[in-house]
C-alpha cells in the first residue's frame, strides 16, 4: 500500500525484506542500537512477544521480518508516536502479527495480561531526568531521558507481562549496566546472558546488551564483545552480520 505520510514524516528504509519505517526528524529515530537490540533478542519459534516503549516501531518490525511466525505486541506511550509505528505496520502489511498498543509500560499488563509473554524486548530511555539537557522536542525529550521510568519500573514491567520463564533483552549504557541488573534481579529477572557493544576494539564499551529469565537461577553467561568496527574503521563482519540488508 502506498504510505500515508503526514507534514514532517519521511519514509526510512528497514533494510530488511524490504520493510519501510515512517519517522520524523524532529522526534526520536530509531538507530543502530536498535538494529542491535533486535538481533540480541533472537525470538524462538512459538515465541510471543512485546516490544516496551516500541517508538516508530523498528525493532518490531525487524523482529517480525526475520521471523515469520511471530506475534508482537508493541507499546508506545506517546500517541503521535504510536500513530506512525501503526501506520508503518500496515504499510508492511504486518497487522496480522504486529500490534501497537497506546499504552504506559507499566500499566501495559493490565490491558495485554499478566504472565502472557515469552520475549520482552525494550530499548529504554538512557538519560537520567536532570542529568543532562533535556531536549527541546517533547517527543525527544520522552525517549531520551527515563523520567519516572527508572530501570526497578522498566524491570517490573518486563516481569508483569513475562511468564515464568521468559526472557526480558535490553540494551542500556554500559556505565549504568549494574543499576539495571539489580533493577532485573529485584523483579524476579536473573540476568543471564551480557554482551558488551564497542566502537572500536580495545576500547570501553558505550553500551550492553544484557537478557534477563524471569524466575532464572543464577550464573551470568559473559558473550564475546560485539565490536563494531576495526582500527581502520570499517565495519566488522559481526556488524555486516547484524546490518547488511537480510534476504
Amino acid at each position: 500500500m502506498e504510505p500515508s505520510l503526514l507534514p514532517g514524516e519521511r519514509l526510512d528504509d528497514l533494510q530488511c525484506r524490504g520493510l519501510k519505517i515512517i519517522q520524523r526528524p524532529d522526534a526520536f529515530r530509531f538507530g543502530t542500537d536498535s538494529v542491535l537490540l533486535a538481533d540480541f533478542a533472537a525470538p524462538r519459534k512459538g515465541d510471543r512477544a512485546v516490544d516496551l516503549g516500541c517508538g516508530t516501531g523498528a525493532i518490531a518490525l525487524l523482529m517480525a521480518g526475520h521471523r515469520s511466525e511471530l506475534s508482537v505486541e508493541a507499546v508506545e506511550l506517546q500517541p503521535e508516536i504510536a500513530d506512525m509505528a501503526r501506520r508503518s505496520v500496515a504499510l508492511n502489511g504486518l497487522e496480522a502479527r504486529v500490534h501497537v498498543h497506546n499504552l504506559d509500560m507499566r500499566e501495559a499488563w493490565r490491558t495485554l495480561g499478566a504472565g502472557r509473554f515469552s520475549l520482552a524486548v525494550c530499548n529504554p530511555p538512557y538519560g537520567r531526568s536532570g542529568a543532562a539537557l533535556e531536549s527541546l522536542s517533547d517527543a525527544k525529550r520522552v525517549a531520551r531521558h527515563e523520567g519516572d521510568l527508572t530501570p526497578a519500573a522498566l524491570a517490573r514491567s518486563a516481569a508483569m507481562l513475562l511468564k515464568n520463564g521468559g526472557r526480558f533483552s535490553c540494551i542500556y549504557p554500559a556505565p549504568r549496566s549494574y543499576e539495571l541488573m539489580r533493577a532485573m534481579d529485584g523483579a524476579s529477572i536473573a540476568p543471564k546472558r551480557l554482551r558488551m557493544v564497542q566502537g572500536v576494539a580495545g576500547r570501553a564499551p558505550k553500551f550492553v546488551l544484557l537478557e534477563g529469565v524471569k524466575g532464572g537461577g543464577e550464573g551470568l553467561h559473559w558473550l564475546a564483545p560485539l565490536v563494531l568496527r576495526d582500527e581502520s574503521g570499517a565495519f566488522t563482519e559481526e556488524w555486516h552480520r547484524i546490518y547488511d540488508p537480510c534476504p
